[in-house]
């Protein structure tokens, strides 16, 4: 498959790394001299340097004979431009990236024009809805909610209160007392595990367990949590990530955001109408103690840097803030927060990425999220007729390594969470837990 990306920036050099290891074909046109420096250095694409609306390149690339253009620079209008121009010179699928919420309104004209953009993504606003989401959930380091929220995948971090350290994962089925759910991962010391039965659960690990909704209650005592009411949160930086996410919570909870920039702040005042706006400095101590951040429920780190997300995070976890969410955009951070300290991390390129590779495959997945911070993948697939996967009970297939089986929603959507003898159909919807290198495997078997 033939794929444009416009723009190297965060989010199109990740998209381009993600769908050059699907052995898609790959073309990239940036006009920063750096940013197409890098690309050309690490990625196996055709780097151009170049503007993403000129049409004399376009036509000279034959922008018809790709399959997909994903207009993704940090400029609205450039990607709408690109969009349009893409459609009608006959791609087939246009992506694009946008910053204003006014472009994403249902009202929006283009939304309604015969050559507009098959999906638009706002990705300061996703990143909003996930964090908003995250608020809800006091006792989950990552949540995922699947089939209209019937199942829920949990991380959650291993602390005193759980019971049941060192025994083998097959011996805390009795435990369980008939419980259906399954751990689909462990995170431990910056490494992903796919549990077996012979594995163990130690203090610290950060765990990814699948279970039908009606049980959470019973989930959370089972691992000693307990789901707590937020009343009150901090956010320090009140960029489109700030400003969205206070948008998101100030009708339900108290909010106060924290921003130094003047511009910021202005933008804040006009359009925020609950939330306590303050001017100063994320990382003064003093500050933050003047505001009272010992009453807060949760810490929101969304500046635009993540050295002073992470800093800031750590302080208010040192002032005694029971949870803390942080905004991270470089990649090599995320694997190690959960190791100093953090409880949370968000990944704005990874929710983008995680929603275009979505829609790509669409008709392969009907779920699709890569998890910051994991070396793992969580997908929704359906099963076709005569694959391997529907020929046998799961504990009769030879299965490849790091792969886990979550749950079956079977054809009378009723709800099966995996055991060995789990016989999937023709038809149903299975969730799977894998490694990312296995993924084309595991895409076979279905």
């Amino acid at each position: 498959m033939n794929v444009l990306i416009l723009g190297a920036g965060e989010i199109g050099y990740l998209l381009s790394s993600k769908l050059i290891q699907r052995n898609y074909n790959i073309t990239i046109i940036e006009q920063d001299e750096q940013k197409v420096k890098r690309a050309s250095d690490t990625l196996d694409a055709n780097v151009i340097l170049g503007n993403a609306t000129n049409f004399s390149l376009l036509k000279k690339l034959k922008i018809q004979s790709y399959d997909i253009i994903a207009a993704v620079t940090n400029n609205d209008e450039i990607n709408i431009l690109a969009s349009l121009i893409a459609k009608k010179s006959g791609v087939k699928t246009a992506i694009t990236r946008v910053r204003n919420p006014e472009y994403v309104a249902k009202d929006f004209v283009l939304n309604h024009f015969e050559h507009s953009p098959d999906l638009i993504i706002h990705p300061e606003k996703e990143t909003a809805k996930v964090i908003s989401r995250l608020v809800k959930t006091s006792f989950a380091t990552d949540f995922y909610d699947l089939e209209d929220g019937r199942i829920k995948i949990v991380g959650l971090r291993l602390d005193k209160f759980f019971e049941h350290y060192d025994v083998k994962l097959a011996h805390l089925t009795p435990l369980l007392q008939n419980l259906p759910m399954r751990i689909l991962a462990i995170n431990r010391s910056l490494k992903t595990i796919i549990p077996k039965g012979d594995d163990t659960l130690q203090k610290g690990d950060q765990i990814y367990v699948i279970f039908e909704s009606k049980y959470t209650t019973a989930v959370l005592d089972f691992f000693g949590k307990k789901d707590i009411k937020i009343n009150n949160a901090m956010i320090v930086g009140g960029g489109l990530v700030g400003e969205h996410t206070a948008k998101e919570l100030e009708d339900k909870i108290n909010v106060k955001i924290i921003e130094n920039e003047p511009s910021k702040l202005k933008l804040l005042v006009e359009n925020l109408k609950k939330s306590l706006i303050i001017q100063g400095d994320g990382t003064d101590q003093e500050l933050l103690m003047s505001e009272n951040i010992s009453e807060m429920d949760e810490f929101i780190a969304v500046s635009g840097d993540d050295e002073t997300n992470i800093i800031t995070s750590m302080l208010a976890r040192q002032l005694n803030v029971p949870r803390t969410i942080t905004l991270l955009k470089k990649m090599e951070y995320l694997k190690v927060t959960h190791s100093i300290g953090l409880d949370t991390v968000v990944s704005k390129q990874i929710i983008t990425v995680n929603a275009i590779r979505q829609f790509i495959h669409r008709r392969t997945y009907t779920t699709f999220a890569e998890i910051p911070g994991i070396d793992g993948i969580i997908s929704e697939m359906i099963a076709k007729k005569n694959t391997k996967i529907v020929k046998n009970q799961l504990k009769d297939i030879r299965l490849p390594e790091n792969v886990i089986f979550g749950a079956v929603i079977k054809s009378d959507n009723s709800i099966e969470i995996s055991t060995g003898t789990t016989q999937i159909e023709p038809g149903d919807k299975v969730i799977v837990f894998y490694k990312p290198e296995i993924q084309r495997e595991i895409e076979k078997m279905f």
